[in-house]
């Protein structure tokens, strides 16, 4: 592992289970994003991790645009996207200026918060009426572009946004599939040049997980076939909590 460039065993375990997550996530299991960013925030550290894990994102983004690529509804991702630009400008801004125990504890709150309202709109969804005008467009591309730069977790905003559409399923996993791999896309410079977190080094290390992305994204397209999704999210939601309750008190 010293070519890896890895502090033991653990990390290399935790850098397999973040890319087998994500690449369940991806295939369009909701909510396992989540899991993934405190597991590698707690191996790697906070701020570290962030930059670490978009090459696996983009991975991951990259399977499911092909695989959904028919799918998606381009009206939304073109409304969403601005916003969302300037949202990851803004964290990129915080994410440099606080130290990295102040960005640990922001990452963990936003998870957190993230969890609250994946379990508040499980029992109260939104009306749709609330998102047919472009402000909540705004709003939420806005949130989303913040909270997937400041910690990769701006799955629950879109999800929010997007499932409020009526949207059908396929046609939701390719829209969020084609906006994700955008914003990803736009979040790598940033990670690259300004906060110093993907390098030559990080890149090698997730070079070797991108099998283990694609065996979890087809692993993950047979559960949505099969698995009932909510009692699975609930799953993912406690495991979740549990870890990022760990981040924040280590």
């Amino acid at each position: 592992m010293s070519w890896l460039q890895l502090d033991g065993s653990h990390q290399l375990y935790a850098l397999f289970g973040a890319a087998f997550i994500m690449g369940l996530a991806k295939s369009g299991i909701k909510g396992l994003t989540m899991l993934a960013v405190p597991l590698l925030a707690l191996n790697f550290g906070a701020k570290a991790s962030t930059g670490l894990l978009v090459p696996i994102l983009l991975a991951g983004d990259i399977l499911a645009v092909i695989y959904y690529r028919r799918s998606a509804n381009w009206k939304y991702v073109f409304r969403l996207i601005p916003a969302a630009v300037i949202g990851v400008v803004v964290a990129v801004v915080v994410g440099d200026w606080v130290n990295e125990r102040t960005f640990q504890l922001i990452v963990s709150i936003v998870v957190l918060l993230s969890l609250g309202l994946i379990i508040y709109l499980e029992r109260y969804p939104l009306d749709p009426k609330i998102t047919q005008n472009r402000l909540p467009a705004f709003i939420a591309g806005l949130a989303g572009g913040f909270t997937t730069m400041i910690g990769n977790v701006g799955g629950p905003v879109m999800n929010v946004f997007l499932l409020s559409m009526r949207l059908p399923k396929l046609e939701f996993l390719g829209t969020a599939a084609y906006f994700f791999l955008l914003i990803n896309i736009v979040k790598f410079p940033f990670h690259y040049f300004i906060w110093n977190t993907v390098s030559a080094r990080t890149l090698l290390q997730d070079l070797i997980t991108f099998p283990v992305i694609a065996i979890g994204f087809f692993i993950g397209i047979q559960i949505v076939k099969r698995i009932p999704e909510r009692e699975f999210r609930y799953l993912v939601i406690v495991v979740t909590a549990v870890v990022a309750v760990r981040l924040l008190l280590s």
